[in-house]
C-alpha cells in the first residue's frame, strides 16, 4: 500500500510525483513504456514551469542540459511577417521557451525524484485495470507486472487514457479540425538566427517551425480527412510547400523522402466533465486534451500537478483525501483549462471557415496592426508564457513534512 499512485510518467505525472514525494508522501509512478524515448512529443518548458524549477532549486541543473532559448512566436502571412509574442519583454530570468527533448526533460525529474525516499518509477508498467473496495471506492491498479493499492490513483497518462476508460469518465469533443504531420529537417549554421518559434501560413496549409539544438521540428497542418488523400498525392506537396513559404530550407527539404519519415498527430480538443471519482483523479490530457498549437499541453498539465499538490499535500498531512479535495483541484483548474480551450476552438473554427472559402489557415489582416504594438506583443508573451490563472506553488508543499 503507497498513499498515491500516478498512471503516467509524462511532465503532468512526474513533476507531481515529484512535489508529492519531496513533501513525504508515499509516491509510485507507472510509466506503460520502458523508457520516455517518443519522438514528436511537446518540447516546450515555458517561463512558468522554468520558473517553478527554480523554486525547487532543479532550474540551474536542467539548463544544463542542452536546449534552445526561443525568445519570440512569430507569424509569416503571404503579405508579411510580425511577432506575436516577445518573450525577451518578460520580468523574470527565463524570458524564453526552452525547447527540450521531451524525453531528456522527464528522465531529468525520474532522476532527481529517485534521490527522496517515498518515491519510486516502475517502468513497463502498463494499467490493465482497477482495485476498488466493497463500496466501488477506487483502491488501488492493476498492470502488467503485478497491482498496487493506494489511498489515491491519480491518471496522468494521457489523451488516450486508460485510467480514464476504465473509470467511466468519457471525455467529450469540443471540436477540432487540423491534424499536423510532423518530421524533422536538420540545422544549418547559416540559418536565421532569430528563427525561434515560426509559423508559416499558405494558401492550404500553414507550417510550424521550432528551434532545436541540431534540428528543426517542422509541422504542417493537415485538414482532417484529408490524409489518406495527401498520402496518395505523395510527399511532394508538403516539400514544395516548404520551399515556397520557408525558402530557408529549402536546400536540405529533399532529405524528406517518404511518409515513413512523419508521425502524423490527430489534434484534439475535449475535455472530461469530472474529472474525478472516490479514489481516483485525472490531470494532464486524461482530463483535458489542449491542441498542440501554442504548445501549451505541458504547460497545462505542469499547472494541473501544482493546483493538485496544493490541495493533496495538506490533505495527507490530516489524513487521507476525500473527493471533495479531488473535485477541489477540479474547480481550481477548470477556468484556466476552459478558456485556453475556447480560445483554441475559436482558432478551429476560424481556420475551417477560411479553408472552407478557400483562403487557407492565413489570420486576419488586422493582427499585423494590433502586434506593432510592443506591449500586445509583451502581453501575448504573457499569456502564453504563463497561461490564465496560473497556480503558485502553496509554501506547505516545500514545507519539512
Amino acid at each position: 500500500m503507497v498513499d498515491v499512485v500516478i498512471a503516467g510518467g509524462g511532465p503532468g505525472g512526474m513533476v507531481l510525483g515529484y512535489l508529492l514525494a519531496r513533501a513525504g508522501v508515499e509516491v509510485t509512478v507507472l510509466e506503460s513504456r520502458q523508457d520516455f524515448d517518443r519522438d514528436f512529443r511537446g518540447d516546450s518548458l515555458h517561463p512558468y514551469t522554468l520558473e517553478l524549477l527554480d523554486q525547487l532549486g532543479l532550474a540551474d541543473d536542467l539548463l544544463r542540459l542542452g536546449h534552445y532559448k526561443a525568445r519570440s512566436f512569430r507569424f509569416h502571412t503571404t503579405k508579411a511577417s510580425f511577432s506575436v509574442a516577445a518573450y525577451d519583454r518578460l520580468d523574470t530570468p527565463f524570458d524564453y521557451v526552452a525547447l527540450m527533448p521531451q524525453a531528456r526533460f522527464l528522465d531529468f525529474l525520474a532522476a532527481e525524484a529517485a534521490r527522496l525516499p517515498t518515491f519510486s518509477l516502475e517502468l513497463g508498467a502498463k494499467v490493465t485495470g482497477l482495485l476498488t473496495d466493497e463500496t466501488g471506492v477506487v483502491a488501488g491498479v492493476r498492470h502488467r507486472r503485478g497491482e498496487i493499492r493506494c489511498e489515491l490513483l491519480v491518471g496522468a497518462d494521457g489523451r488516450f487514457s486508460t485510467v480514464r476508460r476504465l473509470a467511466g469518465l468519457p471525455a467529450r469533443s469540443l471540436g477540432a479540425t487540423t491534424d499536423i504531420l510532423w518530421f524533422r529537417l536538420p540545422r544549418d549554421p547559416a540559418d536565421p538566427p532569430g528563427a525561434d518559434l515560426e509559423l508559416y501560413f499558405g494558401p492550404e496549409s500553414y507550417l510550424g517551425v521550432l528551434g532545436g539544438v541540431r534540428d528543426w521540428q517542422v509541422g504542417y497542418s493537415v485538414a482532417k480527412g484529408d490524409y489518406a488523400r495527401l498520402r496518395e498525392r505523395g510527399i511532394e506537396p508538403v516539400r514544395e510547400f516548404v520551399r515556397a513559404r520557408v525558402p530557408w530550407l529549402a536546400d536540405r527539404v529533399h532529405l524528406l523522402t517518404d511518409f515513413a519519415q512523419t508521425t502524423l498527430l490527430s489534434v484534439d480538443i475535449s475535455r472530461v466533465d469530472r474529472w474525478y471519482r472516490p479514489g481516483l483523479l485525472l490531470l494532464g490530457d486524461a482530463a483535458h486534451v489542449i491542441s498542440p498549437v501554442g504548445g501549451n499541453g505541458i504547460l497545462m498539465a505542469v499547472q494541473d500537478a501544482v493546483a493538485a499538490a496544493n490541495r493533496l499535500v495538506p490533505a495527507f498531512r490530516h489524513g487521507t483525501p476525500a473527493t471533495e479535495d479531488l473535485a477541489a483541484i477540479q474547480r481550481d483548474r477548470l477556468p484556466a483549462i476552459e478558456k485556453v480551450q475556447a480560445q483554441q476552438v475559436r482558432v478551429e473554427r476560424r481556420s475551417a471557415r477560411a479553408r472552407a472559402r478557400g483562403r487557407g489557415a492565413e489570420p486576419p489582416a488586422f493582427l499585423r496592426r494590433l502586434f506593432a504594438i510592443p506591449a500586445l506583443r509583451a502581453k501575448g508573451a504573457r499569456d502564453n508564457a504563463y497561461g490564465p490563472y496560473p497556480p503558485r506553488l502553496d509554501p506547505v508543499v516545500l514545507s519539512a513534512p
